[in-house]
């Protein structure tokens, strides 16, 4: 989408003059995004976490955006904006510690079962032999699966990001999609690309699917429910299990932090 001639305006007037009239205008402006981004990452996050909230969240990366955005790098505002908006957001629930302790020792216990399995197997588990090696029966997986699906999505999504302090964070969709013209930051974004890929390839082709509607496609989980043909519980458990594998290969890989 092209800037427009007045919004542009509105950027020349804030950027060159140092006019805060125009800051403010350009936050008013791009206010819309805060909903958007707010309103995708509130879908089937617990009760107690209202969407205003992470709507006041989502403001605060706004402005940040605003004031730190570049219009001489070429690169659309709207994307910048939405990653900034996105990681202020996941920083917010992370310090708000909503995920309860036993769904974070389950996602312990899964993630190091899956290990093992894959280690044990040369291939990733089936639910089933997961669910054995667990102690479980498949309706308790499945629940576990969804539980974290959320936690995995807040954690694995902050864990990949930008090492230059001033970028806006990585998050796993800004990896599938997003470009760089500095020749240095965009070798390590192809690095990244590359093995996310690797990891991604090695998903079973349901995964991958859920994946791909997700991060790529910006659909939410229960649109994805829809494509697929299953409930939104489903792509909740399916997109749970494939971002624990995503983030334990990555991180073997040595591409986020433990």
């Amino acid at each position: 989408m092209l800037v427009d001639v007045e919004t542009g305006d509105l950027w020349a007037a804030y950027k060159c003059d140092g006019q805060h009239a125009a800051r403010d205008e350009l936050i008013l402006r791009y206010a819309p995004l805060v909903q958007y981004v707010a309103g995708r990452m509130g879908v089937g996050l617990p009760s107690h976490v209202e969407r205003a909230d992470l709507v006041s969240y989502g403001i605060f990366g706004l402005i940040d955006a605003v004031e730190r955005f570049d219009p001489a790098r070429g690169c659309r505002f709207e994307t910048y904006a939405i990653a900034r908006i996105k990681g202020n957001i996941l920083d917010e629930l992370r310090s708000l510690d909503w995920v309860p302790r036993s769904v974070r020792a389950k996602a312990r216990r899964i993630e190091a079962a899956l290990t093992r399995l894959a280690a044990a197997l040369h291939r990733s588990p089936t639910d089933a032999e997961l669910a054995d090696a667990l102690g479980m029966n498949d309706d308790q997986l499945q629940h576990a699966l969804s539980q974290i699906s959320l936690m995995s999505l807040v954690t694995f999504d902050a864990a990949v990001s930008s090492a230059a302090a001033d970028d806006p964070p990585l998050t796993v969709g800004d990896i599938l999609t997003s470009g760089d013209d500095d020749p240095l930051a965009a070798f390590e974004l192809a690095e990244l690309r590359r093995a996310l890929a690797e990891a991604i390839e090695r998903l079973s082709e349901r995964e991958r699917a859920v994946v791909s509607l997700y991060y790529h496609d910006g659909l939410t989980l229960a649109e994805i429910g829809e494509v697929l043909g299953v409930t939104e519980s489903r792509a909740c458990q399916i997109h749970g299990k494939a971002v624990t594998r995503l983030r334990l290969r990555m991180t073997a890989a040595g591409r986020v932090p433990a």
